[in-house]
């Protein structure tokens, strides 16, 4: 009994044993499997910073980026200040109907009985009379304009009566109305909707017309040297130069952009379906060679994009922005970086920063008004004031209203801000139009803003070989097209047949006045005669 009493006693504790330590082992892996959570929350913990919160940081850093552009801020002049009583064209063709140079501001007009713009000096702002001259000798709606880089008294139109006109303006502006252009350029069989000059060469235009082709003149000459034909199977959208104007690109109906060697004729680059939307395009050259976007997505959406033209196949980047229907109009400022991207309809002006990390299109601000733009001029950098931190001014079309909108950097300092002005293109032309076809390539001269844009006195443009527009010609369309090319000769006859007229005219025209000189002088001495 006592043996088996200390059996069960033994055996007892033993089991008691056994379940105390099931009991201990259980508690153990407890604690374990809760020291191993805590641990991994600890690890967790420990981790943190690098694992979870990087998008997180990421983000931060995009949002709060390091950008003296972040605090550009856009401020529309006051009323007095604006071009007020204007008729903007009402023309359906998405250009920008205006264009801005630091001595005029030219705008697309309403005009019965043709094309017409008007031409009018910064200075002259308030109401602008009904009457105040224009340039009229367009007989078709006038489409685009473009000052000529180089010349800031040399201005472009393209017009639906399928000629480009080449104004030259007088240097305090029009006091009469200009129906005479210094050379018409004829080659377009349909309307010609876009017009740019060469960033670098001297009288070199581009036209695009909505025949599909793209033809580059020597304005100099008023001769077509380039024609680029079969490239484009549907109306081209935009045409833009590359910094040097080596290249161009171009955006097309058909959805393709495409960048073009002009010279050898010949496309370089082409991406299909850049924005899968139906509705207009816009592609432009920034100064590393990229190439900028703005466009539509296959659900309406307005997109901007970056490509490497090199590489056309995936964009650099792409934003979606809106479901607004206008065309999005991109201005850009090469020595910035800075893109503004003003769309038809809108009331508002997205800038975007272009940098080399990630996402590479850094959205800034945007400055909103309540009228909708009907067009949009942009101010070239020498014609802004620098002592102000003005980095871009627009002329922003109303209904019947020019209005400037002014973007600064807020600076406390009163000097001149050198990071905000790098040097920038200056009114001097690299080379020669016929450098330039021949093969040769320059960048553009750079001037310094630190004291301010000084323009030249000299703005008269240099003859090459014969430049119309040195001395205007008696009739519109001489040498204009290449089939005047082996016509030229005659020209110069016929001056000298008119020349030879002339001078017999006024030989003729002097002996009759000696004549009446003498006969003169005989009636005086009679009637001095008969008065004795």
């Amino acid at each position: 009994m006592h043996q088996r009493v200390r059996h069960q006693g033994w055996s007892k504790p033993s089991e008691s044993k056994s379940e105390a330590g099931a009991l201990e082992q259980n508690p153990i892996l407890k604690v374990s499997q809760m020291k191993k959570a805590f641990d991994v929350t600890k690890k967790t913990l420990q981790r943190a910073p690098e694992t979870t919160p990087a998008p997180k940081k990421d983000m931060f850093r995009r949002v709060v980026r390091q950008s003296k552009f972040r605090h550009v801020f856009g401020q529309a002049v006051k009323n007095d200040q604006c071009y007020d009583d204007i008729r903007v064209s009402r023309v359906t063709w998405d250009s920008s109907f205006c264009a801005v140079n630091p001595k005029f501001v030219a705008i697309i007009i309403e005009a019965s009985g043709g094309g017409a713009f008007l031409v009018l000096p910064l200075n002259k702002t308030g109401r602008i009379d009904k009457t105040y001259p224009t340039v009229c000798g367009h007989t078709g709606p006038v489409l685009d304009i473009d000052w000529c880089p180089h010349n800031d008294l040399v201005i472009a139109s393209g017009s639906e009566d399928c000629t480009v006109m080449v104004w030259q303006i007088p240097e305090n502006g029009l006091t009469s109305a200009l129906s005479e252009p210094v050379v018409v350029l004829e080659g377009h069989s349909k309307r010609v909707g876009i017009v740019t000059w060469h960033p670098t060469a001297r009288n070199v235009l581009l036209s695009a017309g909505c025949d599909n082709q793209i033809i580059i003149w020597n304005v100099g000459t008023g001769e077509a040297m380039i024609n680029l034909e079969d490239m484009h199977p549907d109306v081209i959208f935009s045409a833009c130069w590359s910094r040097n104007g080596a290249l161009i690109c171009t955006a097309c109906k058909d959805k393709k952009v495409r960048v073009i060697d002009p010279r050898k004729e010949k496309i370089v680059g082409e991406k299909d379906k850049a924005h899968e939307g139906a509705r207009p395009m816009r592609a432009i050259f920034l100064a590393d060679g990229n190439i900028f976007t703005t466009g539509f997505s296959r659900m309406s959406e307005r997109q901007l994009a970056l490509w490497n033209p090199k590489s056309m196949d995936e964009p650099i980047s792409v934003h979606e922005m809106d479901t607004s229907n206008g065309v999005l109009l991109p201005f850009y400022d090469a020595d910035t970086n800075v893109v503004y991207l003003c769309g038809k309809g809108d009331s508002s002006i997205r800038y975007f920063e272009i940098t080399d990390e990630a996402p590479f299109v850094h959205y800034l601000n945007t400055f909103s008004s309540k009228e909708p733009q009907r067009g949009m001029g942009y101010m070239p950098k020498r014609g802004l004031d620098v002592n102000k931190c003005e980095i871009a001014r627009f002329y922003k079309l109303h209904e019947r209203k020019c209005e400037p909108i002014i973007m600064t950097v807020p600076r406390k300092s009163d000097l001149f801000q050198d990071d905000l002005y790098p040097d920038t293109a200056g009114p001097d032309c690299a080379l020669e139009a016929e450098d330039w076809f021949d093969g040769k390539n320059g960048d553009p001269i750079l001037i310094s803003l630190k004291n301010g844009y000084q323009p030249g006195k000299n703005r008269d443009l240099k003859v090459v070989k014969k430049n119309v527009l040195e001395g205007k010609p008696s009739t519109k369309a001489e040498n204009t097209t290449p089939a005047h090319k082996q016509a030229s000769p005659q020209p110069s006859i016929k001056n000298e047949g008119k020349l030879e007229e002339l001078l017999r005219e006024v030989k003729s025209l002097r002996d009759l006045v000696t004549l009446q000189d003498r006969r003169i002088a005989k009636l005086e001495d009679q009637v001095a005669k008969v008065a004795m």
